[in-house]
Formats: structure tokens, sequence, C-alpha cells
């Protein structure tokens, strides 16, 4: 019997040794995903393959023609691509190899509905990307943040002094709106039911509550931002945009929407602008409706790694921001003065918080 429970702890470890011999390649060259990618969109080899025209997929050397590319370097990234299932090939009828779209490439394409894009350029940005470099050494000394110790400031200042940067990390945040808010629509339909006004506190270009105000078009939107981000904001019908600082106050309506904007900050400023909130919107039936993720309720979610790699985004990119489970969120509410509030999943990242004073 010992014999026999010995022969199978070895095959286990066998296994996990095997297992692990493979697993390790993806730390050591992970990096060359997210470059590869990053060279796709760069290159615009989504949007090529998007406006091919003809009766037959797009071939490496019309591609490449495209693209004003070497067609050798080019076959191989897109080598790369088609075998982690970006794009994919398909057979012309000229016994060549083509190229198509998959669901995934037409994340990359620089326009569109589901365009990932600029997402993907910020966080492969060499700015961005620099902070990855103190995150041991801010965890160990609990020293300076790392992109300020990569840059001298924090991410802020930084996006002030940077325009391009600061457009980039806004059209950025317009990708997960696109993103985040048919979900929120749809599995939270009621949440925006009886609101007249709803500010969207930290609401960058206005592209979330332009998609709420199209979803509910009785709802007059109000898009609160910093001076610099509002003034690069389009007009759109339906909605206004008003600058300022939520650490100060923030503009008056039935309800505040915030979408990824508290995990940005520490528990003390969380609450500050909480608070704010608090006093925007009425004290019978206002409610500040929170956009975030929520960390550890369901470990068999599809998305909890994200939630998790966002969680490390925060610890590098800002002083002190963090994602929260659920027993934080209702620590951040309770002392911002909140009564009651309510969690709900979405088929996103995010879910819904409904916070009520």
């Amino acid at each position: 019997m010992a014999e026999a429970k010995n022969e199978l702890l070895y095959k286990v470890e066998e296994a996990e040794e095997e297992a692990a011999a493979v697993e390790v390649w993806k730390y050591i060259l992970g990096f060359s995903n997210i470059a590869a990618v990053k060279c796709a969109i760069e290159l615009g080899i989504a949007d090529s393959i998007h406006n091919h025209q003809g009766p037959n997929p797009i071939t490496l050397s019309e591609l490449a023609s495209n693209l004003k590319c070497s067609p050798t370097s080019l076959h191989r990234i897109m080598r790369f691509l088609v075998h982690f299932r970006i794009f994919k090939e398909q057979p012309t009828t000229g016994d060549t190899i083509g190229y198509v779209q998959t669901t995934l490439s037409r994340r990359l394409l620089t326009g569109g509905e589901n365009s990932m894009a600029s997402f993907i350029l910020l966080e492969s940005s060499p700015v961005m990307l620099s902070a990855w470099h103190g995150l041991s050494a801010s965890v160990r000394a609990d020293g300076n943040p790392p992109f300020e110790a990569a840059h001298g400031q924090d991410l802020w200042k930084f996006a002030v002094e940077n325009p391009g940067h600061g457009k980039l990390f806004d059209e950025s945040m317009a990708c997960g709106a696109r993103v985040a808010v048919p979900a929120i629509i749809d599995g939270c339909p009621e949440t925006f039911h009886g609101l007249k006004t709803l500010v969207d506190v930290g609401g960058g270009n206005g592209t979330a509550l332009h998609m709420l105000i199209k979803a509910y078009p009785w709802i007059h939107g109000i898009n609160f931002d910093l001076p610099h981000v509002v003034s690069e904001a389009t007009d759109r019908d339906g909605l206004s945009h008003t600058c300022g600082d939520m650490f100060h106050s923030v503009p008056k309506a039935d309800a505040a929407f915030l979408m990824w904007v508290l995990h940005d900050w520490n528990d003390e400023e969380c609450i500050q602008i909480l608070k704010n909130c608090r006093e925007a919107i009425p004290k019978d039936t206002g409610k500040v409706i929170i956009v975030e993720a929520v960390i550890g309720e369901d470990r068999n979610d599809k998305l909890e790694y994200v939630r998790l790699m966002l969680d490390m985004v925060m610890m590098a990119h800002t002083s002190s921001g963090k994602e929260r489970t659920s027993k934080e969120w209702e620590f951040v509410l309770r002392e911002a003065g909140f009564s009651r509030h309510i969690i709900k999943p979405i088929r996103a990242v995010q879910s819904v918080i409904e916070a009520f004073p």
C-alpha cells in the first residue's frame, strides 16, 4: 500500500515538474505577447485586414505592400499572432494563405465599438512600463510609489504636463467605458430609472455618460472632471461639461456616477470623494452609482485574474490606489456616511455598487 502511495506521489510531482518547466517560459518571455500586439496596432494590421476588398482574404504580400513592411519580418509577426489566435489563416483561391480577422483582432482596430487599442497602447507605453521596474523597491521599503520614482511626479501631474500621454490616458478610459457601459445597461437597467440628472465624477472625455444618456434619453448628464480634461471633451446633446476638483465639491444632481475613479485613491481620499458625492445628491432619493472591481467575490469568475492584475497596476501607477473587496467597499462607504449599499455583479470586470445616503 505504502509503495503504491509513494508511486502515486512521484507521478504527481513529476507531472508538476513538467508543467512548471513549460509554465515558467510564460514569465521569462511573456512580455513578447504585449510587444507583438502593440506592434500590430502601431502597424495597423487589423485595420488593413478590415479594409481589404475582394473575394479572397488578404495575402502576406498584399498586407506587406499596404503597410510598407518587410514581408519576411511581417510573416514572423503574423505567425506569432496566428499562433495565439489573434488573427486567423485562411486559404485563398490561388493556393496561397491569407489572413482574416477574429473576434479578438477586431478589438485591435483603431476605431470601432469594441476597440481596446488605446488601452493596450497606454499600458504598453514606455511611460507606464517604466514604473513596473520600481515595484519591488516600493513593496520592500514602502517608499516612493513606482510611477513617481520613475518620473518624479504622480500620474495626474504627469498627464497635465504631457498632453500626449494625457490624451492617450483619456482615450484608454473611453475604451474601458465602451466595454463596461453596455454591461451596466444590460445588467442593471433599473439603476437609472427615475433620474433626471446624473453627474459623472471624473468622467474624462464623456464617453461613458454619452452612452448612458443614449440609453436613458430623459437624463441630463453633467460630465465633471479637471479643467485640462474637460477642455478636450466633445460637446454632445443632453450633456454638459463642468470642470472642478472632486476633492473639494461635486455638482448637484439626482445621482453621482463614478467609474474606475475610486480605485485610484486610498481609503481616506475615497471617503472624501464619497462625502462630496453624498452632499451633491438629494438626501431622500439620491444615490451614488459606483462601477468598480470587487475582489474575491467569486473565485471561479473568468475575470477574477483581471481584477488581481488591475490591483498590481494600481500599485505600479498610482500613489495609493487599490482594488477592493466587498468588506473594503463596505468600510469606505460607511465612513463616508452612507446608510446602505448594494453590490450588483455584471458581465464585466467591474460590479455596480449602488450607495444610498
